[in-house]
């Protein structure tokens, strides 16, 4: 696994959301600065505290001029059930062949429980407006993922 850094490029991905729409990176970036969030599977207790907390700072994302999308191999069907059922405001991404985990190099070996498996890594990435990695969070528990990024975001406004 080789997970991009700050001043990489981000891969300008192009992906179906929970309504089956397509969201394109390129496109987000023409108003906002981008959180891709990458998490492993909708509905699962982390994934569901790490989006409700982000659902409930939409506001202060905006205020920040930032945008967050969740991405995750899930079906669509199954981003549309956890967003309905969570209330979330914000696109959740399908990657079910993980090409854009890849490409952002968080797809990889993991261990859990004495068992080894590839999935994606819980990394985050904030995109500058002109395509490039401000900065890789990776370090941070679900539960502070929104305060770990919210005060990065203050503290380089």
């Amino acid at each position: 696994m080789n997970t991009l850094k700050a001043g990489d490029n981000a891969p300008l991905f192009s992906l179906q959301n929970q309504n089956d729409e397509t969201i394109e990176l390129k496109t987000l970036l023409e108003s906002n600065q981008v959180l891709v969030y990458f998490y492993p599977k909708a509905s699962t207790p982390g994934c569901t505290v790490q989006a409700e907390n982000l659902r409930n700072e939409k506001a202060q994302l905006a205020e920040l001029n930032t945008v967050a999308v969740g991405i995750s191999p899930d079906p669509i069907k199954r981003l549309k059930n956890f967003e309905t059922k969570k209330e979330l405001n914000f696109d959740l991404l399908s990657d079910e062949d993980h090409a854009i985990a890849d490409a952002f190099g968080v797809w990889g070996l993991k261990k859990f429980m004495g068992k080894e498996y590839d999935g994606i890594h819980r990394i985050s990435f904030l995109v500058s407006q002109d395509g490039k990695i401000k900065h890789v969070f990776d370090k941070f528990k679900t539960k502070d993922h929104h305060e770990v990024v919210i005060n990065f975001l203050k503290e380089n406004a």
